[in-house]
């Protein structure tokens, strides 16, 4: 078949996805005109999961799951801005890894509101300034993210979805011998997370400067010519900052997990996720009495950690089910003075 012939079909196919494209965006209204008589809330993460989930499961062509999750999370963002655009609020600056998180989630046509702390974007949402705020929780690297915990325990806002991000750093300077940089901007953590690779090109003695996100530190990185910067490529080439080295972090299997907050609760998905904060009495073996309840009725806990907020000292545990099964509601009614229900959501693949 000749190049022009190719051509014709990948046009006819084109022309294809267009009409079909517009079919589902009027279903896709009539959706939300029936969500808006109701009040139910436009995003609904459990179910996008299962049409990902539907798709992979029958896909026996070209297309990667990874890449059927790309095309579609963004076919999904663009109808959910057609029916309701709400704005989206994330650590930034902008290119950040959790501006990175938001579009994984809500793709490149949403409405990004960047705020400068993660009580800040907790209080946006609260507010209703923003519908949705995407905020870390924990690094695999750097564990739990205590500013994440101290706002879910304080906001009455739920967790609706997790992202996970892989964590690639670079390091970008506009100086052209790395013996003639006299400080690295970065985020803190980031320090600690390259500390091989500085040392490596004898850059650990120089002043380590933390700022606010990674992606900051590309920006004043390109107003010092006697700077560098650890922080995302896609920072780096935002900022037009020259990249020197890629994949400088010292753990090449570095991720960070992110939250989606909001202020509804998703139904069961039947493959769901609970994250709590527990505080329990001041008793000998209380944390035991608790853990037992669910080991009883068969329930995987996933995560057990301890924190403290003013002081006092509570836990953050994660279980696979949803806060609605019959099993896990009688652990949470029995519980209930000493638990916090953060928030039931659709379990990512992996995890941290």
């Amino acid at each position: 078949m000749t190049l022009d012939a190719l051509r014709e079909k990948i046009d006819h196919i084109d022309d294809t996805l267009l009409k079909l494209y517009n079919e589902r965006m009027e279903l896709v209204h009539q959706v939300g005109e029936l969500k808006n008589t109701t009040g139910a809330p436009i995003y609904r993460p459990e179910r996008e999961q299962a049409i990902l989930n539907r798709l992979k499961s029958q896909n026996s062509g070209k297309l990667t799951p990874s890449a059927i999750d790309a095309l579609f999370l963004e076919l999904f963002a663009v109808a959910r801005n057609l029916e309701l655009p709400e704005a989206v609020a994330y650590l930034g600056p902008e290119a950040s890894f959790t501006h990175q998180a938001a579009e994984k989630k809500f793709g490149a046509m949403s409405r990004y509101l960047p705020v400068s702390s993660i009580r800040g974007i907790f209080r946006e949402v609260q507010k209703g300034t923003a519908k949705f705020g995407v905020i870390p929780i924990e690094n695999s690297s750097n564990g739990i993210v205590s500013d994440t915990i101290n706002c879910l325990d304080e906001y009455d806002l739920k967790i609706i979805a997790e992202v996970m991000i892989d964590v690639h750093l670079s390091f970008a300077t506009l100086v052209e011998d790395v013996k003639h940089i006299t400080k690295i901007y970065s985020k803190d953590i980031a320090f600690g997370q390259c500390r091989n690779f500085l040392q490596d090109l004898g850059l650990d003695e120089i002043e380590l400067i933390p700022v606010e996100s990674t992606a900051k530190a590309a920006k004043l990185a390109l107003e010092d010519e006697t700077a560098a910067a650890l922080c995302p490529s896609v920072a780096a080439k935002l900022y037009n900052l020259p990249i020197l080295f890629e994949d400088v972090e010292d753990n090449t299997n570095n991720r960070t997990r992110f939250f989606i907050i909001s202020d509804f609760k998703n139904v069961p998905s039947g493959n769901d996720k609970t994250s709590l904060l527990v505080r329990l009495p001041d008793k000998p073996g209380s944390l035991v009495e608790f853990l037992n309840d669910f080991e009883r009725v068969h329930i995987n806990l996933t995560k057990i950690k301890s924190h403290i907020v003013e002081g006092e000292s509570i836990f953050f545990i994660e279980f696979d089910g949803h806060q609605n099964d019959e099993k896990i509601k009688s652990i949470l009614e029995k519980h209930q003075e000493s638990v916090k229900v953060l928030g039931s959501y659709v379990k990512e693949t992996d995890d941290v």
